[in-house]
């Protein structure tokens, strides 16, 4: 099981859009070789949520997405976005090749997705830092 947190926060267009991060990140984090920041993005119809009948798929990617990798830890998951017409994932890979692979493992069950996928170094994690700053925080 993982550690997943998910707050509210605001698109520049002043629309919600729900954010979702994975905290148990360190081994990933601490391998340097895992450098390369990997985004898969679903634009939508809709302009804030999306439908129920996507949200289901969406749904049920981020699961098969989840367990691929689970399997096969060649990359990890590290956020979810969701709001503004767009659901984004989040992923730090060591390899673009093997991640095409693993994604496209995993989405085969489904129908054909409308997917943007781009990829960047970000050795420092910054993007990953910048979204826990949308964590909210509570006194246990």
């Amino acid at each position: 099981m993982h550690d997943w947190w998910t707050a509210p926060a605001e698109a520049p267009d002043g629309q919600t859009v729900m954010v979702t991060g994975r905290r148990d990140v360190e081994r990933f984090r601490r391998n340097k070789r895992c450098s390369i920041r990997v985004t898969v993005a679903w634009h939508y119809a809709d302009a804030g949520m999306p439908g129920d009948s996507d949200a289901q798929i969406m749904g049920e990617a981020t699961e098969r997405l989840q367990a691929e990798l689970d399997a096969d830890p060649v990359a990890v998951m590290t956020g979810i976005y969701t709001g503004a017409g767009e659901r984004t994932w989040v992923f730090y890979t060591m390899s673009t090749h093997i991640f095409n692979k693993k994604l496209n493992d995993a989405l085969a069950p489904l129908p054909l997705l409308p997917l943007e996928i781009s990829a960047e170094s970000d050795p420092d994690w910054e993007e990953y830092a910048e979204m826990c700053e949308c964590e909210i925080r509570t006194d246990d």
